[in-house]
């Protein structure tokens, strides 16, 4: 088997309907498995994988067990040379799922790689990263990364690179994810105390610290939606992300770490929500819908230290 995909969803269904077309079109000679996992989604989503694509294996949850547990599920079965985790707003295009496996078998030093990922209308975007070290979240909870004519302050997500060019990356987006099946057995699973957000960028860490590079390689291009099942999480998900982001800090960085990182994100949801509430006293409708989603993920502030010791 040369590639095992992995797509996780919940309550995507057309989105999962035209994914999955769109990956068994452009496999090719391809020897390949297709897992997915669904978050017990209540828009059909099952038996329309039932129903327009038998072959895909699909594993039902009867709870939202969240990203990296419901990948797991996937990947603990998985018998592919190479793993692909692909979001379920996402399409494939090309012959980029092969490129990337020959890809693979040419730099046998590589354990993660992504490839060139498309917004909707055709755009760039920006995916892979460096890592969200107390630096880099200082440059973007500053502003200082929109200061895009220093090199220095673009170290974070590096909006001047058109990923038209291969590159060494500290962090390779979950949307296209490509894992060497012997890193990930020597690295193991995705951490499960990581429910929605940090996950991959905490296995990127891991893989790193086990001497796996990863690269983004321009092999191919996919596009990415965006939205899919974080639409409907509202101000939850920036809550949710703050979490996780406190979290990867507090596991990787201890105590200390981890509390440096919640008081730096907890200051900038403040400072967002001091600035929408003013400006939602003069401003509009969006002023003071921003203004009540950032009153909310302060209020929820407490909720954001991860609870589960690392």
């Amino acid at each position: 088997m040369d590639l095992s995909i992995v797509i996780v969803n919940w309550n995507t269904r057309e989105m999962l309907r035209d994914c999955l077309q769109s990956v068994f079109d452009t496999l090719s000679n391809l020897k390949a498995e297709v897992f997915v996992v669904d978050n017990a989604s209540e828009d059909g989503s099952q038996d329309m994988v039932r129903e327009s694509f038998p072959q895909v294996k699909l594993i039902c949850n009867t709870d939202n067990r969240g990203f990296a547990a419901a990948n797991n599920q996937a990947l603990a079965l998985a018998s592919g040379r190479y793993v692909l985790l692909l979001n379920s707003d996402t399409l494939v295009h090309g012959d980029v799922l092969s490129a990337s496996c020959a890809f693979m078998d040419g730099r046998p030093e590589v354990g993660v790689m992504g490839c060139r990922v498309l917004n909707r209308d055709g755009t760039l975007q920006i995916t892979g990263s460096g890592y969200p070290s107390l630096l880099n979240l200082s440059l973007m909870t500053t502003g200082l990364w929109k200061l895009k004519n220093v090199p220095f302050f673009d170290r974070y997500q590096m909006q001047t690179w058109d990923r038209r060019t291969e590159r060494e990356i500290d962090v390779v987006s979950g949307c296209y994810m490509v894992v060497r099946k012997t890193a990930m057995d020597e690295v193991g699973l995705l951490d499960e105390d990581f429910f929605f957000y940090g996950e991959e960028t905490d296995w990127c860490r891991r893989f790193a610290d086990a001497g796996w590079k990863l690269v983004l390689s321009p092999v191919g291009e996919i596009t990415h939606f965006g939205g899919g099942s974080v639409k409907k999480l509202n101000h939850k998900r920036d809550v949710m992300l703050t979490e996780g982001t406190v979290r990867l800090h507090r596991k990787h960085g201890g105590v200390l770490g981890g509390a440096a990182c919640w008081t730096m994100l907890a200051g900038f949801n403040l400072s967002r929500s001091v600035f929408w509430t003013l400006a939602s006293l003069t401003g509009g409708e969006r002023a003071k819908e921003r203004a009540s989603h950032f009153r909310r993920v302060v209020a929820a502030s407490p909720d954001t230290w991860p609870s589960a010791s690392q």
